[in-house]
């Protein structure tokens, strides 16, 4: 049967500990790592598993920040260790699986959360293609070679469980979002084709399809101000479910109706879109052209979405 039940029952045992005011967690005694930890959802998911009794490993590129992290998670009573790592190099992410294997051996639960959201029509990105080369950098060959560094030990020892923070945007496929989009609908393919692989050897993995998440990420898109948002902590608290139940992908229900209207209807919805698209120009930073118009080069590891 392996993981086919995995998370029916799951969510059959958390009903079951509310009821008895169990307040154990299945991630007690686990070691997680989470990567995009210095801030936003990454930070937030990093305090909510350390409550739950894991292990949390901390990584992102900004040092000061990370010991913040992990300063006011030990105050409080959990364990984090922190791993200052720029993602978007592979020899650097190698070096961290070899030490956390050595020093934690086989980490449980991976959460892919680090990444960097790109706002910006086509037509201001013609002559700039490293746009989509940093997306496709963070968003997707970073997390792929972090999980198939961690994946032998994970499939060795019979669990394991990836969750990859993508975006709702693969299923509605919004306008000036190409570069991003793309990037994070790689990751979320890879990831189920992933878990159909290692799925005999306990292995999980989940697709985490976020909506809009207050955090520095989507600060520059005037947009988006008016519009309702998650805060980190709720979404850590989604996070942290889905490490608990891990079910193959979490989906908003708005996106599920969207995504089946551009399999319906196409044309339709090209339509809706394209005037969408015109009714919400470029953000000044986008037309500027100045830096990562989606937020400061902190956004690639922030992870709001």
């Amino acid at each position: 049967m392996g993981l086919l039940l995995a998370t029916p029952l799951s969510r059959a045992r958390r009903v079951l500990r509310t009821l008895t005011g169990d307040p154990r967690s299945p991630l007690a005694g686990r070691t997680v790592m989470v990567t995009g930890a210095s801030s936003g959802i990454g930070e937030a998911t990093a305090r909510a598993c350390a409550a739950r009794g894991a292990t949390v490993l901390l990584v992102a590129r900004r040092a000061e920040a990370l010991d913040r992290v992990r300063a006011e998670i030990e105050a409080a009573g959990g364990a984090a260790y922190c791993f200052p790592v720029d993602l978007t190099d592979g020899d650097a992410v190698d070096r961290l699986v070899r030490r956390v294997d050595a020093e934690f051996g086989p980490v449980d639960h991976l959460v892919n959360n680090a990444g960097r959201s790109i706002r910006r029509s086509l037509e201001l990105t013609y002559d700039r293609f490293h746009d989509v080369e940093r997306t496709i950098a963070i968003n997707y060959l970073a997390p792929v070679r972090l999980t198939l560094g961690l994946l032998p030990a994970m499939r060795a020892q019979g669990f394991g469980h990836v969750v990859n923070v993508v975006t709702w945007g693969v299923q509605v496929k919004s306008p000036k979002f190409a570069a991003y989009i793309a990037s994070k609908a790689a990751l979320d393919v890879f990831g189920r084709i992933a878990g159909r692989e290692t799925y005999r050897d306990g292995v999980a993995f989940t697709n985490l399809r976020f909506g809009l998440v207050r955090t520095e990420m989507i600060a520059p898109t005037e947009a988006y101000r008016r519009l309702r948002a998650l805060t980190p902590e709720q979404a850590a608290e989604t996070v942290v479910k889905a490490l608990e139940d891990r079910p193959v992908t979490v989906d908003l229900l708005s996106a599920q109706v969207i995504g089946l209207a551009n399999v319906v209807a196409p044309r339709l919805t090209d339509l809706v879109f394209s005037l969408a698209d015109r009714a919400f120009p470029d953000s000044a930073a986008a037309r500027s052209g100045s830096g990562s118009p989606a937020g400061s080069p902190r956004s690639a590891t922030t992870g709001g979405r």
